[in-house]
């Protein structure tokens, strides 16, 4: 690339700098192009994270687990349509006759001021990671700082809203083991579900417009729980979200093509997940209906076993369903289908099916990233809470557990400072308030 990109976000003082950065950038600074960031506009964008996050996240709660195919017979698919919005919720495949205690209908959940935004375990694993990096003053976490986070902050006695490959990692801790052994397939035989694609995504906020540091910093927590194509996926939402700062003048819709382009350049070729996302780009292009492409998704994955996804043959519970492979072709059908629209994004996300909650979720964040807290209030046309309860799945964290959505991302800021000025080679300009990052990545 031949010319600067032009970025977004905000203002809070540095943490744990470590070097002279003017006397170091002054000696850089003709030979490169640079990014330019506003931090004011970032820390918005943070939050926007967090708030987009947990609406999706507990939207898509409502229908987890509903609708997970589970027939050989493609004409008769119990599958939602879009015909269900609105409608009565069915109960998930564990809940016998008892629909969703969030929602009787399938609709936004919105929680407005004076109410608490609930942690789930696509939010409190990253809550988690940004705390333990401030706490140890350095982005890049080391395997004994990632188990002591652990044990201290997650229960062992369940419930403990840790699942599969988390809950596994969490109990070979507990006998000793450091990551990344603990997602070793050696030691951890669920290392291929889902876990580490909705607990690491923030990494890619934290090295905006720098996916290769991004995926450096997300490399330890991801193989905490995950491998191979698992954990080829989690470095996928980490890609994408590293990039979600480029272009802020262009829409979000060209955003979000451009860049989930980009990161398909990062899966290999011949694992799954690439023929997955190429599979389903190709069906979205033929301007399919989004249910037709899910169905299809059903009968390619989970009936013929195309690509190498062999999860069918393994006779696990459910058929796999929250395997790391269908929540990735899953959360795809949202992501284009909902073409850069939050609302859009989250009620296709919550009716795809399966692990619903998880991608939508991972999507919500992503695309509440890009248009920022305010943005997303006047999306839904209505004053929404920012106030987060850590302590409903996790503990001994400060304030009762009690934080705020805006304290999260001025914490987020942090990090990013820290990241951009002693892992990027940039610097502050505290006039503009500016992040002025060198662009010699590699990108060209």
């Amino acid at each position: 690339m031949s010319t600067p990109i032009k970025l977004l976000v905000i203002g809070i003082a540095p943490f744990f700098l470590n070097c002279d950065l003017d006397e170091k950038w002054e000696s850089n600074i003709q030979s490169v192009d640079s990014l330019y960031i506003n931090r004011t506009s970032y820390l918005e964008q943070i939050e926007g994270f967090w708030l987009g996050t947990s609406i999706a996240n507990w939207t898509g709660l409502v229908t987890e687990m509903d609708k997970i195919g589970n027939t050989n017979d493609i004409s008769t698919l119990p599958f939602y349509t879009r015909e269900d919005w609105g409608q009565m919720d069915k109960p998930a495949i564990w809940d016998g006759e008892n629909i969703s205690q969030i929602s009787n209908t399938i609709d936004f959940v919105l929680r407005t001021p004076g109410e608490l935004w609930g942690a789930d375990d696509d939010t409190d694993i990253e809550y988690m990671y940004q705390y333990l990096i401030l706490k140890n003053k350095q982005p890049k976490l080391n395997p004994r700082q990632i188990r002591d986070g652990w044990l201290e902050h997650i229960s062992s006695i369940e419930e403990n809203y840790l699942w599969v490959s988390n809950q596994q990692a969490l109990d070979l801790m507990n006998e000793g083991y450091l990551p990344p052994d603990t997602g070793d397939p050696r030691f951890n035989e669920h290392y291929e579900m889902i876990d580490a694609q909705l607990t690491t995504e923030i990494f890619g906020l934290f090295a905006p417009g720098n996916p290769d540091v991004a995926r450096d910093l997300a490399s330890l927590p991801i193989q905490t729980v995950a491998r191979n194509e698992a954990e080829d996926i989690a470095q996928f939402y980490v890609t994408m979200f590293s990039l979600a700062s480029l272009n802020p003048e262009t829409n979000i819709h060209d955003r979000i093509d451009s860049i989930s382009s980009l990161a398909r350049d990062y899966l290999p070729d011949d694992e799954y997940p690439a023929r997955m996302y190429d599979y389903i780009r190709s069906l979205y292009e033929l301007n399919l209906p989004w249910e037709a492409t899910r169905d299809s998704i059903y009968k390619a994955y989970q009936i013929e076993q195309r690509h190498g996804y062999e999860i069918t043959s393994k006779n696990l519970y459910c058929n796999g369903c929250f395997a790391a492979g269908i929540n990735f072709a899953a959360s795809l059908v949202s992501l284009f289908y909902g073409e850069g629209d939050l609302l859009e994004t989250i009620k296709i996300g919550s009716l795809a099916g399966w692990d619903s909650d998880n991608p939508t979720a991972t999507w919500g964040g992503l695309i509440g990233f890009m248009m920022g807290a305010s943005a997303i209030e006047k999306a839904f046309e209505t004053k929404l809470s920012n106030e987060f309860h850590i302590h409903r799945t996790r503990q001994n964290f400060p304030n009762n557990g009690i934080d705020t959505f805006e304290n999260m991302a001025k914490n987020g800021l942090k990090i990013v400072d820290s990241v951009i000025l002693n892992e990027m080679n940039g610097r502050i300009d505290h006039t503009k308030n500016n992040w002025i990052i060198p662009y010699n990545h590699g990108n060209e």
